[in-house]
């Protein structure tokens, strides 16, 4: 009898280097959004002028499925689709200002760390669905990391910038849940939330009620072209098919752990890029959220398996698309 032991050893071989490839990507890129959201002021663009670069490049580029989605929305329930749509402006503002009032490190750390606990939290309200022992454990860790990060760090934010990050990781996590009950396919809610989004950035604009260059005249092509390539395309839709590329060929315990190297990579780049210093108090607060990020993960979860479909978020809401 023949054998062909080649093709079997090489293919599981390139799917694994696909997988952390695609993940090594998007570590970088959801690095790259917190990077650039606290950058912002340096580049002259305001936060409303981020927002519409933001949205409007996705919005413009997912055009062809715009249609089809507007149709399935005909069947959607409003409240899930209300919860979507968290994902967009509302997040992104609270992002930015969380972002402006404290440090990119914190801000790539507090937010996608914290998600984890707050799903956990809605879910038990919710639904009466309590976490593992070791889950909860984890999320203990995310609570002193939060806790270290109030107490430990400075800035001239200080905890009403913490709080904001903290509500910019509640938004997310409702959105999270609410991704969970939708009909939308993952292009889809990437089209609605962007078109949504940037509507809203657009009208917030015209009348005044943030600053914006776009109608002044006052635009920098160099800072909002790369910002379009940085957070539109990049955190907008890169990000997300490079997740689902990862889960393909890995599973989804090793990209959500991986998740929580982004906040160390963010701490990291931040000290170079944006002379941020990376303060003692700053590294206990890494370390421990970023650990309980991990071991929530990687933990199983103490319910169904639709319970586990809708809280297993780690930097991002595994699988659920990156809005960010």
């Amino acid at each position: 009898m023949t054998v062909f032991p080649l093709p079997r050893t090489v293919a599981p071989a390139r799917g694994a280097l696909t997988g952390v490839a695609a993940l090594a990507a998007v570590i970088c890129l959801w690095s790259s959004f917190a990077l650039s959201t606290r950058a912002l002021e340096s580049t002259g663009m305001t936060v409303a002028d981020a927002a519409i670069v933001r949205f409007g490049v996705p919005a413009l580029l997912l055009i062809p499925w715009m249609p089809r989605t507007l149709r399935r929305l005909r069947g959607e329930r409003r409240g899930v689709l209300a919860l979507v749509l968290l994902a967009g402006l509302p997040h992104f503002l609270l992002f930015a200002g969380g972002a402006h009032l404290t440090s990119a490190a914190l801000t790539g750390l507090l937010v996608p760390g914290t998600v984890p606990l707050f799903v956990t939290l809605l879910l038990l309200a919710r639904h009466r669905r309590a976490p593992s022992r070791r889950r909860l454990a984890a999320l203990c860790l995310i609570v002193a990391g939060v806790a270290a990060s109030a107490v430990l760090t400075g800035g001239p934010g200080g905890p009403g910038g913490i709080a904001v990050l903290l509500a910019a990781g509640f938004v997310w996590a409702a959105y999270t849940l609410g991704l969970a009950r939708t009909g939308l396919e993952p292009v889809g809610v990437i089209a609605i939330v962007s078109l949504s989004s940037l509507i809203a950035a657009l009208v917030l604009a015209a009348t005044g009620a943030t600053p914006s260059h776009l109608f002044t005249g006052g635009i920098d092509p160099g800072a909002w072209g790369a910002y379009a390539i940085v957070q539109g395309v990049g955190t907008g839709l890169l990000s997300t098919a490079c997740y689902v590329v990862a889960v393909k060929h890995l599973g989804s315990s090793i990209p959500a752990a991986a998740g929580a190297l982004s906040p160390v990579l963010t701490a990291l780049l931040a000290v170079p890029l944006l002379a941020e210093p990376l303060t003692p108090g700053l590294a206990i607060a890494l370390a421990l959220i970023a650990t309980g990020v991990a071991a929530f993960a990687l933990a199983p979860a103490n319910a169904t398996q639709a319970a586990r479909n809708e809280g297993i978020p780690a930097s991002d809401p595994p699988p659920a698309p990156n809005i960010r």
